[in-house]
């Protein structure tokens, strides 16, 4: 007779609790139920956000129902329970179900703490907690202009950030501490994150106390006790969360003070057969609220089933790196330790949002915790020396400003003792990581599938592929970053094949040097490569290795099914008669219009079939296209230098004009962006940029790898007082060089930062020619300036080509019916996809 297991709670805990059990012991000595609350399986709620837009209910899927079925689950959904009888061990449906059970597992999870507000029942208020409360909140949207959310923490900002996915223009975050995310950062870093969010549109509130909620039938506007007001449409309530447990405080089961169920080490209940896992289990007076704990409890009450008794559940690390409204956000280990017991290192750049903390022992030798805002690329590393106590260097802010462990200061990742956990999630460490690597494994996917490691939130992941490397490296085996199944080549070697060879299409370049048809990876890279080395139409190539559908169509598919079109407007500068042509255009097909940052003008909602009679009229208008669906040059940015400025000291415009007709075209592994400033008041912002030049009174100094954009990084001085002639030829070399040896959709920034030797180095390329090829790469340049042409211009000139440019081939003059527009200001924007 099989024993029987009850798991009430399909929530992500409750189908790990699932997993581990069947890992442990297969499926054939339990008989297992799990009664799920909600209609469909378990989903990821860690990245529910990414429900706005980003992901499918199905992607989000922990598992299909295939799943259950395959390991002989009797899974219940719709029907929660109503009732438990302890004593009896038998548990009532609220469709009246009995269902009996010899262990039970309580993994309920929480439900959203809602303030007792007076008028928080109006419509238009709102919890953000399951697929159904999204659905909910996307459908009122649609006629909501302003939003809020009470709550700071990380749930309210990533709800936040949903009312910005939704179109809500005048998104608020409301929150009653002092500062936001209260449990893991400090007043400072919650600063830098307001700043943060402010950028991104979102006004924050702090020190507020929610006192009424007001309107007619709906909300129309927040009262706080300060007797100010907030007038709003929407609301989103996320101010914590509640555990889970009035089924088991009914069958008289021991329940905290402040709710959530009572469980000893082992996550019994005070009912030796009833288990309590994830946000319900209440543990030495502690909720979880993290994914990892829950996780890490589900496999100690697993084991406790199986009779593995060798584990029970103690405090654990509530460290955590995040990133919200595309901000990343981490702490870990003691973040708000203060002196005598530490001292603090504390970097912080309010310019780039950065703000950066640790807390070492008084006496200096190790680390206790910290916080990370706006990067957090340490954070693996951080944690690692935390946790395992490793000591710091002499100078401990070398951790936060220079580089962590693998380089030559600090501690190697292969120096860390084997128990330490790399993976939190799944409680992976970094001796089973290795021995999985060292058997072969030596890829992220392969130690998902192997280990779970890296599949749970995801932040373990670049410790992993560090551990990757340092394995292989210490076999002595050479690490090659190779595309994808279908070629046993890195991008760099691809690139040399197909100049060798006078390769210039995919299928050739297959059939000699790889194996299959290709897929997604691959043929993007390949049609990068191809267009790089031989300039050719990037619709030549497009049957086979197009980049999705931007480089099909010559333009960027929007929000809504429609697509973008973007002339160039070299330097920005443009006469008024071309400005004229723009704006009949726009009225003439219905365009939104917009002057963008780098200086052009882009126009929204075409369709497709119109693409190339809007252009046809823009080309006859002196225009070309302006590569904004390319990994290619999209702007050169300038100031108005000494042609207007009285602070200029050299022609900004005509050298920024000069340098994107040079580079115009240009394919690359990844977008770049360059701009030129007139003089050191730096208005066009060069030094955010792939490549930048910035005036002086000798000449022109040249700035590489900046980067704007989720990760801004400030350029690095190249060479100084250059001529335009010599600042030319060090551009050249600087992207043929970058072109070559970049991996596929890597920016500058990242580049560098990967290269050995780095800014050193590459100047020892750049400019002494250290690798004896600036010759090759100024001659392999200027090809493809002579061999220039407007993609656009072959595209409406071309009939073949032109008649790709169609919704329906069958009826080529019929537009797509799903396209809807609704106004927005004196304009018109294109309605979401549903």
């Amino acid at each position: 007779m099989k024993e029987k297991i009850v798991v009430i709670g399909n929530g992500m805990v409750g189908y790990k609790f699932c997993e581990k059990l069947i890992a442990k012991v297969g499926i054939h000595k339990f008989e297992i139920t799990v009664i799920g609350e909600e209609i469909r399986p378990a989903y990821d709620r860690v990245h529910l956000s990414s429900y706005f837009g980003e992901k499918t209910i199905e992607e989000l899927t922990l598992a299909p129902l295939s799943w259950y079925t395959e390991n002989q689950i009797n899974l219940l959904l719709g029907d929660p329970v109503s009732r438990l009888d302890s004593k009896s061990k038998v548990i009532i449906s609220l469709s009246g179900k009995i269902i009996t059970y010899d262990k039970l597992i309580f993994a309920t999870g929480s439900a959203p703490f809602v303030p007792a507000i007076p008028g928080y029942e109006k419509d238009g208020v709102f919890v953000y907690r399951t697929i159904e409360d999204l659905d909910l909140i996307m459908a009122y949207a649609k006629k909501a202009k302003n939003g809020a959310v009470i709550g700071g923490g990380l749930l309210g900002l990533e709800a936040a950030k949903a009312l910005l996915d939704l179109d809500i223009k005048d998104v608020h975050v409301i929150e009653f501490a002092p500062r936001l995310m209260p449990r893991q950062i400090d007043q400072a870093g919650s600063l830098i994150l307001e700043q943060k969010l402010s950028k991104l549109g979102i006004t924050t509130h702090t020190n507020k106390n929610t006192t009424s909620i007001q309107g007619q039938q709906a909300i129309e506007k927040i009262v706080f006790s300060d007797n100010t007001e907030l007038k709003v449409d929407l609301l989103v309530i996320s101010a914590g969360i509640k555990p889970r447990d009035e089924i088991a405080a009914a069958a008289g089961l021991e329940i905290g003070h402040r709710g959530g169920i009572k469980v000893n080490n082992k996550l019994r209940t005070s009912e030796p057969d009833i288990y309590a896992i994830g946000e319900c289990a209440l543990h030495e007076g502690m909720i979880y609220g993290l994914v990892a704990p829950g996780y890490e409890m589900a496999d100690i009450v697993a084991s406790e089933i199986c009779s593995q008794k060798n584990k029970q559940f103690g405090s654990f690390d509530m460290s955590t790196k995040l990133k919200l409204i595309g901000v990343d956000v981490a702490s870990f280990g003691n973040a708000f330790i203060e002196e005598p017991e530490a001292l603090s290192v504390v970097y912080e750049n309010k310019a780039r949002g950065v703000y950066k903390r640790i807390n070492i022992s008084s006496d200096g030798s190790y680390l206790l915790g910290g916080i990370l805002i706006g990067e957090a690329d340490e954070y693996g590393t951080l944690l690692q020396i935390c946790n395992n106590k490793i000591k710091v260097p002499e100078k401990p802010e070398e951790l936060i400003i220079g580089s962590g462990v693998g380089s030559q200061n600090h501690t190697s990742i292969l120096d860390l003792p084997d128990e330490a956990l790399l993976c939190s999630c799944e409680s992976i460490s970094k001796g089973q990581l290795s021995t999985e690597i060292e058997n072969g494994c030596t890829s992220i996917e392969g130690l998902k599938k192997s280990t779970k490691a890296c599949s749970g939130c995801g932040g373990c992941t670049p410790l992993v592929k560090d551990l990757i490397v340092a394995v292989l490296k210490s076999q002595g085996k050479v690490i090659r970053n190779v595309i994808c199944e279908h070629f046993d080549n890195t991008r760099q070697e691809l690139l040399d094949l197909v100049k060798i060879g006078k390769i210039k299409s995919f299928e050739h370049l297959i059939k000699d040097h790889g194996k299959g048809y290709g897929c997604e990876i691959c043929k993007p890279v390949v049609s990068s490569i191809l267009a790089s080395v031989w300039n050719e139409d990037i619709l030549s190539q497009t049957k086979s290795t197009s980049q999705d559908t931007n480089d099909r169509f010559l333009a960027n598919i929007q929000r809504g099914g429609t697509y973008s079109v973007v002339p160039r407007i070299p330097g920005g500068e443009i006469t008024p008669k071309k400005l004229i042509v723009i704006g009949q255009v726009a009225e003439k097909y219905g365009l939104y219009t917009k002057i963008t940052g780098g200086q052009r003008i882009d126009l929204f909602g075409a369709h497709v079939g119109d693409l190339p009679y809007i252009w046809e009229e823009l080309i006859n208008a002196g225009f070309e296209s302006g590569h904004a669906y390319g990994k290619a040059l999209r702007t050169v940015k300038s100031c108005v230098g000494t042609t207007w400025c009285r602070f200029g000291v050299q022609d900004a415009v005509s050298f920024a004009i000069e340098v994107e007709n040079r580079y115009k075209g240009l394919r690359a592994p990844h977008k770049l962006k360059s701009a030129v400033s007139g003089c050191i008041r730096e208005c066009a912002e060069a030094q955010s940029k792939d490549f930048g030049i910035i005036a002086t009174e000798k000449g022109w100094n040249l700035y590489v790898c900046g980067n704007g954009g989720s990760k801004p990084r400030h350029a690095d001085l190249l060479a100084i007082d250059l001529s335009n002639e010599e600042c030319l030829k060090l551009i050249d070399r600087f992207l043929m060089f970058y072109i070559k040896t970049a991996e596929p959709l890597q920016r500058t920034a990242p580049w560098l930062d990967k290269m050995e030797g780095g800014l050193s180095y590459l100047k020892s390329v750049i400019i002494d020619d250290a690798l004896c090829l600036a010759e090759q790469f100024e001659a392999e340049m200027q090809t493809i300036v002579n061999t220039y042409a407007c993609e656009w211009k072959t595209a409406v000139e071309t009939p073949e080509i032109r008649s790709r440019f169609v919704h329906f081939v069958n009826e080529p003059d019929l537009k797509d019916p799903h396209v809807k527009f609704e106004p927005l200001r004196d304009q018109i924007k294109a309605q979401d996809w549903k």
